[in-house]
Protein backbone atom coordinates (compact mmCIF):
# COMPACT_ATOMS: atom_id res chain seq x y z
CA UNK A 1 0.00 0.00 0.00
CA UNK A 2 1.20 3.47 -0.84
CA UNK A 3 -0.17 6.74 0.51
CA UNK A 4 -0.16 9.38 -2.22
CA UNK A 5 0.87 12.97 -1.47
CA UNK A 6 -0.28 15.97 -3.48
CA UNK A 7 2.72 15.87 -5.84
CA UNK A 8 2.01 12.21 -6.58
CA UNK A 9 -1.63 13.03 -7.21
CA UNK A 10 -0.82 15.93 -9.55
CA UNK A 11 1.55 13.72 -11.55
CA UNK A 12 -1.17 11.09 -11.85
CA UNK A 13 -3.85 13.57 -12.94
CA UNK A 14 -1.54 15.23 -15.48
CA UNK A 15 -0.64 11.83 -16.90
CA UNK A 16 -4.29 10.83 -16.99
CA UNK A 17 -5.16 14.06 -18.82
CA UNK A 18 -2.55 13.27 -21.47
CA UNK A 19 -3.82 9.68 -21.73
CA UNK A 20 -7.35 11.10 -21.81
CA UNK A 21 -6.86 12.07 -25.49
CA UNK A 22 -8.98 15.21 -25.15
CA UNK A 23 -11.65 13.65 -22.93
CA UNK A 24 -11.82 12.13 -19.47
CA UNK A 25 -13.27 15.19 -17.77
CA UNK A 26 -11.91 18.50 -16.52
CA UNK A 27 -8.42 18.49 -15.01
CA UNK A 28 -9.27 21.72 -13.19
CA UNK A 29 -12.32 20.09 -11.57
CA UNK A 30 -10.28 16.98 -10.82
CA UNK A 31 -7.66 19.01 -8.95
CA UNK A 32 -10.41 20.85 -7.05
CA UNK A 33 -11.83 17.53 -5.83
CA UNK A 34 -8.42 16.24 -4.79
CA UNK A 35 -7.63 19.44 -2.91
CA UNK A 36 -11.01 19.35 -1.16
CA UNK A 37 -10.28 15.86 0.14
CA UNK A 38 -6.74 16.77 1.20
CA UNK A 39 -8.01 19.88 3.01
CA UNK A 40 -10.42 17.62 4.91
CA UNK A 41 -7.50 15.48 6.08
CA UNK A 42 -8.44 12.55 3.85
CA UNK A 43 -5.92 10.00 2.60
CA UNK A 44 -5.38 8.55 -0.86
CA UNK A 45 -4.19 4.95 -0.53
CA UNK A 46 -3.10 3.12 -3.67
CA UNK A 47 -2.96 -0.69 -3.70
CA UNK A 48 -2.44 -3.49 -6.18
CA UNK A 49 -4.92 -6.33 -6.55
CA UNK A 50 -2.36 -8.55 -4.82
CA UNK A 51 -2.87 -6.50 -1.63
CA UNK A 52 -6.65 -6.97 -1.60
CA UNK A 53 -8.55 -9.84 -0.09
CA UNK A 54 -9.88 -11.89 -3.04
CA UNK A 55 -13.39 -11.44 -1.68
CA UNK A 56 -13.14 -7.65 -1.30
CA UNK A 57 -15.88 -5.81 -3.22
CA UNK A 58 -14.56 -3.34 -5.80
CA UNK A 59 -16.68 -0.69 -7.56
CA UNK A 60 -16.06 1.62 -10.52
CA UNK A 61 -17.33 5.19 -9.94
CA UNK A 62 -17.31 7.81 -12.70
CA UNK A 63 -19.22 10.51 -14.54
CA UNK A 64 -20.99 9.86 -17.83
CA UNK A 65 -22.11 12.55 -20.27
CA UNK A 66 -21.08 15.19 -22.76
CA UNK A 67 -17.97 17.30 -22.17
CA UNK A 68 -19.12 20.47 -23.94
CA UNK A 69 -20.50 23.45 -21.94
CA UNK A 70 -24.25 23.92 -21.49
CA UNK A 71 -26.05 26.41 -23.71
CA UNK A 72 -28.07 29.26 -22.15
CA UNK A 73 -31.25 27.44 -23.17
CA UNK A 74 -30.15 24.29 -21.35
CA UNK A 75 -29.25 26.29 -18.24
CA UNK A 76 -32.77 27.75 -18.17
CA UNK A 77 -34.30 24.27 -18.45
CA UNK A 78 -32.58 23.13 -15.25
CA UNK A 79 -32.93 26.39 -13.28
CA UNK A 80 -35.95 25.16 -11.26
CA UNK A 81 -34.16 22.03 -10.04
CA UNK A 82 -32.22 22.18 -6.79
CA UNK A 83 -28.75 20.64 -6.64
CA UNK A 84 -27.89 18.30 -3.79
CA UNK A 85 -25.54 19.69 -1.15
CA UNK A 86 -23.55 16.46 -1.04
CA UNK A 87 -21.57 15.09 -4.00
CA UNK A 88 -23.68 12.93 -6.30
CA UNK A 89 -20.82 10.41 -6.37
CA UNK A 90 -20.94 9.90 -2.62
CA UNK A 91 -24.73 9.69 -2.65
CA UNK A 92 -24.46 7.11 -5.40
CA UNK A 93 -22.01 4.97 -3.42
CA UNK A 94 -24.35 4.91 -0.43
CA UNK A 95 -27.30 4.08 -2.67
CA UNK A 96 -25.44 1.12 -4.14
CA UNK A 97 -24.20 -0.16 -0.77
CA UNK A 98 -27.75 0.01 0.58
CA UNK A 99 -28.87 -2.13 -2.33
CA UNK A 100 -25.99 -4.59 -1.90
CA UNK A 101 -26.31 -4.79 1.86
CA UNK A 102 -22.52 -4.69 2.15
CA UNK A 103 -19.63 -2.23 1.85
CA UNK A 104 -17.54 -1.52 -1.21
CA UNK A 105 -13.94 -1.93 -0.02
CA UNK A 106 -12.07 -0.35 -2.94
CA UNK A 107 -12.63 1.60 -6.13
CA UNK A 108 -11.02 1.52 -9.55
CA UNK A 109 -11.03 4.28 -12.16
CA UNK A 110 -13.24 3.60 -15.19
CA UNK A 111 -10.76 5.33 -17.53
CA UNK A 112 -7.67 7.50 -17.42
CA UNK A 113 -8.74 11.14 -17.48
CA UNK A 114 -8.11 14.25 -15.42
CA UNK A 115 -11.72 14.33 -14.26
CA UNK A 116 -12.86 10.71 -14.10
CA UNK A 117 -9.73 9.35 -12.44
CA UNK A 118 -9.98 12.13 -9.87
CA UNK A 119 -13.64 11.20 -9.31
CA UNK A 120 -12.69 7.65 -8.35
CA UNK A 121 -9.89 8.94 -6.13
CA UNK A 122 -12.23 11.45 -4.49
CA UNK A 123 -14.86 8.81 -3.71
CA UNK A 124 -12.19 6.57 -2.17
CA UNK A 125 -10.58 9.31 -0.07
CA UNK A 126 -13.81 10.84 1.20
CA UNK A 127 -15.18 7.45 2.31
CA UNK A 128 -11.91 5.87 3.47
CA UNK A 129 -11.76 3.25 0.71
CA UNK A 130 -8.74 1.95 -1.18
CA UNK A 131 -7.76 2.89 -4.75
CA UNK A 132 -6.75 0.04 -7.06
CA UNK A 133 -3.77 0.54 -9.40
CA UNK A 134 -5.47 -0.33 -12.67
CA UNK A 135 -8.38 0.52 -14.94
CA UNK A 136 -10.49 -1.10 -17.65
CA UNK A 137 -9.47 1.17 -20.54
CA UNK A 138 -5.82 2.29 -20.29
CA UNK A 139 -6.90 5.66 -21.68
CA UNK A 140 -10.11 7.67 -21.87
CA UNK A 141 -12.99 6.30 -23.99
CA UNK A 142 -16.38 7.60 -25.17
CA UNK A 143 -18.79 4.78 -24.29
CA UNK A 144 -19.43 2.36 -21.44
CA UNK A 145 -18.82 -0.72 -23.62
CA UNK A 146 -15.31 0.55 -24.41
CA UNK A 147 -13.84 -1.37 -21.51
CA UNK A 148 -11.85 -4.50 -20.84
CA UNK A 149 -14.71 -5.50 -18.55
CA UNK A 150 -16.80 -5.88 -21.69
CA UNK A 151 -14.04 -7.78 -23.49
CA UNK A 152 -13.88 -10.20 -20.56
CA UNK A 153 -17.61 -10.65 -20.08
CA UNK A 154 -17.81 -9.05 -16.62
CA UNK A 155 -21.44 -8.11 -15.88
CA UNK A 156 -22.17 -4.40 -15.68
CA UNK A 157 -24.88 -4.79 -13.03
CA UNK A 158 -25.67 -4.06 -10.34
CA UNK A 159 -25.20 -0.49 -11.57
CA UNK A 160 -26.22 2.63 -9.67
CA UNK A 161 -26.77 6.12 -11.11
CA UNK A 162 -27.34 9.48 -9.42
CA UNK A 163 -27.65 12.97 -10.87
CA UNK A 164 -26.84 16.37 -9.42
CA UNK A 165 -30.44 16.78 -8.28
CA UNK A 166 -30.40 13.68 -6.06
CA UNK A 167 -32.43 11.53 -8.45
CA UNK A 168 -31.06 8.00 -8.29
CA UNK A 169 -31.71 4.46 -9.48
CA UNK A 170 -30.15 0.99 -9.39
CA UNK A 171 -30.18 -1.22 -12.47
CA UNK A 172 -30.35 -4.90 -11.59
CA UNK A 173 -29.89 -6.05 -15.18
CA UNK A 174 -29.08 -4.81 -18.67
CA UNK A 175 -28.96 -6.89 -21.86
CA UNK A 176 -25.29 -6.00 -22.41
CA UNK A 177 -22.87 -3.11 -21.97
CA UNK A 178 -24.03 -1.41 -25.17
CA UNK A 179 -27.58 -1.37 -23.85
CA UNK A 180 -26.24 -0.13 -20.51
CA UNK A 181 -24.56 2.69 -22.40
CA UNK A 182 -27.88 3.64 -24.05
CA UNK A 183 -29.74 3.69 -20.74
CA UNK A 184 -27.15 5.67 -18.79
CA UNK A 185 -26.54 8.11 -21.65
CA UNK A 186 -30.27 8.81 -21.89
CA UNK A 187 -30.38 9.65 -18.18
CA UNK A 188 -27.34 11.91 -18.58
CA UNK A 189 -29.06 13.78 -21.42
CA UNK A 190 -31.93 14.77 -19.07
CA UNK A 191 -29.56 15.44 -16.15
CA UNK A 192 -27.60 18.45 -17.37
CA UNK A 193 -25.47 16.17 -19.56
CA UNK A 194 -23.75 14.46 -16.62
CA UNK A 195 -24.61 11.65 -14.24
CA UNK A 196 -22.72 9.71 -11.58
CA UNK A 197 -22.36 5.99 -12.23
CA UNK A 198 -20.94 3.05 -10.28
CA UNK A 199 -20.88 -0.23 -12.17
CA UNK A 200 -19.10 -3.58 -12.63
CA UNK A 201 -19.27 -4.13 -8.88
CA UNK A 202 -17.56 -7.44 -8.21
CA UNK A 203 -14.88 -9.11 -6.12
CA UNK A 204 -11.17 -8.46 -6.48
CA UNK A 205 -10.72 -12.10 -7.51
CA UNK A 206 -13.06 -11.62 -10.50
CA UNK A 207 -11.84 -8.17 -11.59
CA UNK A 208 -8.07 -8.60 -11.23
CA UNK A 209 -7.71 -10.38 -14.58
CA UNK A 210 -10.25 -8.21 -16.40
CA UNK A 211 -8.48 -4.83 -16.18
CA UNK A 212 -5.19 -3.22 -17.19
CA UNK A 213 -3.13 -3.56 -14.05
CA UNK A 214 -0.65 -0.82 -13.18
CA UNK A 215 -2.49 1.79 -15.26
CA UNK A 216 -2.34 4.45 -12.54
CA UNK A 217 1.43 3.98 -12.09
CA UNK A 218 1.82 4.25 -15.88
CA UNK A 219 -0.10 7.55 -15.89
CA UNK A 220 1.99 8.81 -12.99
CA UNK A 221 5.24 8.17 -14.89
CA UNK A 222 3.97 10.10 -17.92
CA UNK A 223 2.67 12.96 -15.78
CA UNK A 224 5.94 13.21 -13.86
CA UNK A 225 7.95 13.34 -17.10
CA UNK A 226 5.65 16.05 -18.46
CA UNK A 227 5.71 18.18 -15.30
CA UNK A 228 9.45 17.94 -14.63
CA UNK A 229 10.41 18.61 -18.27
CA UNK A 230 8.02 21.55 -18.47
CA UNK A 231 9.48 23.01 -15.23
CA UNK A 232 12.94 22.73 -16.77
CA UNK A 233 11.82 24.67 -19.85
CA UNK A 234 12.39 21.69 -22.12
CA UNK A 235 10.21 19.81 -24.65
CA UNK A 236 7.43 18.40 -22.49
CA UNK A 237 5.45 16.95 -25.43
CA UNK A 238 8.49 14.92 -26.46
CA UNK A 239 9.08 13.86 -22.85
CA UNK A 240 5.49 12.64 -22.49
CA UNK A 241 5.78 10.71 -25.75
CA UNK A 242 9.03 9.12 -24.63
CA UNK A 243 7.63 8.17 -21.21
CA UNK A 244 4.61 6.57 -22.89
CA UNK A 245 6.70 4.75 -25.53
CA UNK A 246 5.15 6.88 -28.26
CA UNK A 247 6.31 9.54 -30.72
CA UNK A 248 5.55 13.04 -31.91
CA UNK A 249 3.40 12.99 -35.05
CA UNK A 250 2.67 16.66 -35.89
CA UNK A 251 3.17 20.31 -34.96
CA UNK A 252 1.10 23.13 -36.30
CA UNK A 253 -1.46 25.90 -35.82
CA UNK A 254 -5.19 25.32 -35.34
CA UNK A 255 -7.13 26.69 -38.32
CA UNK A 256 -10.56 25.15 -37.64
CA UNK A 257 -12.30 24.05 -34.45
CA UNK A 258 -15.99 23.10 -34.31
CA UNK A 259 -18.22 20.87 -32.21
CA UNK A 260 -21.81 19.89 -31.41
CA UNK A 261 -23.49 18.16 -28.49
CA UNK A 262 -25.58 15.25 -29.72
CA UNK A 263 -27.04 12.15 -28.05
CA UNK A 264 -25.13 12.86 -24.85
CA UNK A 265 -21.73 13.15 -26.57
CA UNK A 266 -19.54 15.98 -27.80
CA UNK A 267 -18.67 15.48 -31.47
CA UNK A 268 -16.12 17.74 -33.10
CA UNK A 269 -13.35 18.43 -35.60
CA UNK A 270 -10.01 20.15 -35.22
CA UNK A 271 -7.84 21.06 -38.21
CA UNK A 272 -4.18 22.15 -38.06
CA UNK A 273 -1.79 23.55 -40.65
CA UNK A 274 1.75 22.25 -40.17
CA UNK A 275 4.72 24.28 -39.02
CA UNK A 276 8.45 23.56 -38.97
CA UNK A 277 9.21 20.13 -40.45
CA UNK A 278 5.43 19.65 -40.94
CA UNK A 279 4.97 22.85 -43.01
CA UNK A 280 2.80 22.29 -46.07
CA UNK A 281 0.81 19.49 -44.44
CA UNK A 282 -2.68 19.48 -42.95
CA UNK A 283 -3.88 17.40 -39.99
CA UNK A 284 -7.56 16.73 -39.27
CA UNK A 285 -8.74 15.21 -35.95
CA UNK A 286 -12.27 13.91 -35.41
CA UNK A 287 -13.45 13.30 -31.86
CA UNK A 288 -16.39 11.80 -30.01
CA UNK A 289 -15.56 13.17 -26.58
CA UNK A 290 -12.04 11.71 -27.09
CA UNK A 291 -9.77 12.08 -30.15
CA UNK A 292 -10.71 9.07 -32.30
CA UNK A 293 -9.33 9.39 -35.84
CA UNK A 294 -6.81 11.67 -37.54
CA UNK A 295 -5.99 12.21 -41.19
CA UNK A 296 -2.75 13.63 -42.59
CA UNK A 297 -3.36 15.35 -45.92
CA UNK A 298 -6.59 13.37 -46.27
CA UNK A 299 -5.06 9.97 -45.54
CA UNK A 300 -5.87 8.08 -42.31
CA UNK A 301 -3.05 8.71 -39.86
CA UNK A 302 -3.30 7.85 -36.13
CA UNK A 303 -6.56 6.14 -35.15
CA UNK A 304 -8.13 4.35 -32.21
CA UNK A 305 -7.25 2.30 -30.35
CA UNK A 306 -3.88 4.15 -30.40
CA UNK A 307 -3.92 7.38 -28.40
CA UNK A 308 -4.10 10.76 -30.14
CA UNK A 309 -2.68 13.15 -27.52
CA UNK A 310 -2.99 16.84 -28.37
CA UNK A 311 -0.94 19.54 -26.57
CA UNK A 312 -1.73 23.27 -26.46
CA UNK A 313 1.77 24.74 -26.78
CA UNK A 314 0.56 28.25 -25.93
CA UNK A 315 -0.79 27.07 -22.55
CA UNK A 316 1.84 24.32 -22.17
CA UNK A 317 -0.89 21.84 -21.23
CA UNK A 318 -2.73 18.87 -22.71
CA UNK A 319 -5.61 20.14 -24.85
CA UNK A 320 -9.10 19.15 -23.73
CA UNK A 321 -11.98 18.92 -26.18
CA UNK A 322 -13.80 20.97 -27.37
CA UNK A 323 -11.68 23.95 -26.33
CA UNK A 324 -9.00 24.25 -29.05
CA UNK A 325 -8.93 27.80 -30.46
CA UNK A 326 -8.13 28.99 -33.95
CA UNK A 327 -4.56 30.34 -33.95
CA UNK A 328 -3.43 28.03 -31.15
CA UNK A 329 0.00 26.40 -31.53
CA UNK A 330 -0.25 22.67 -30.98
CA UNK A 331 1.65 19.39 -31.01
CA UNK A 332 0.26 15.92 -31.62
CA UNK A 333 1.76 12.90 -29.88
CA UNK A 334 0.72 9.28 -30.46
CA UNK A 335 0.95 6.65 -27.74
CA UNK A 336 0.47 2.92 -28.31
CA UNK A 337 -2.81 1.29 -27.35
CA UNK A 338 -2.85 -1.28 -24.56
CA UNK A 339 -2.52 -4.76 -26.04
CA UNK A 340 -6.07 -5.61 -24.96
CA UNK A 341 -7.41 -3.27 -27.66
CA UNK A 342 -5.29 -4.45 -30.59
CA UNK A 343 -6.64 -8.02 -30.87
CA UNK A 344 -9.58 -9.01 -33.05
CA UNK A 345 -12.21 -8.54 -30.34
CA UNK A 346 -10.65 -5.29 -29.09
CA UNK A 347 -10.69 -3.78 -32.58
CA UNK A 348 -14.28 -4.92 -33.11
CA UNK A 349 -15.31 -2.97 -30.00
CA UNK A 350 -12.91 -0.01 -30.24
CA UNK A 351 -11.37 0.19 -33.70
CA UNK A 352 -12.14 2.76 -36.44
CA UNK A 353 -15.00 0.67 -37.84
CA UNK A 354 -16.80 0.69 -34.49
CA UNK A 355 -17.24 4.45 -35.10
CA UNK A 356 -18.60 3.97 -38.62
CA UNK A 357 -15.39 4.60 -40.57
CA UNK A 358 -14.22 2.18 -43.27
CA UNK A 359 -10.62 2.40 -42.08
CA UNK A 360 -8.24 -0.38 -41.10
CA UNK A 361 -6.33 0.06 -37.87
CA UNK A 362 -2.61 0.35 -38.49
CA UNK A 363 -0.30 0.95 -35.51
CA UNK A 364 1.45 4.30 -35.85
CA UNK A 365 4.87 2.75 -35.17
Amino acid sequence: MRELNREDLMNILLGCTILGTGGGGSLEEGIRCIDEALASGKKFRLVSFDELDPGAVVGTPYACGAISPLTDEEKKKYARLKETEESMYLLNLRQLESFLGQEVSAVISTELGGGNTATAFYVAAMTDRLIVDGDPAGRSVPALQHSTYYLNGIPMCPMAVMNEFGEGAVFTNVCDDERGEDLVRALAVVSRNTIAVMDHVNTAAVLQNAVIRGAISHAEAIGRAFRETKAAGEDYAFAAAEAGKGKEMFRGIVTESSFETRDGYTFGDTVLEGTGSFAGHKLHIWYQNENIISWLDGTPYVTVPDLICFFNLDEAMPQLNPYAKVGEHAALVALPAPAEWTGERGLEVFGPRSFGYDIDYRPFC
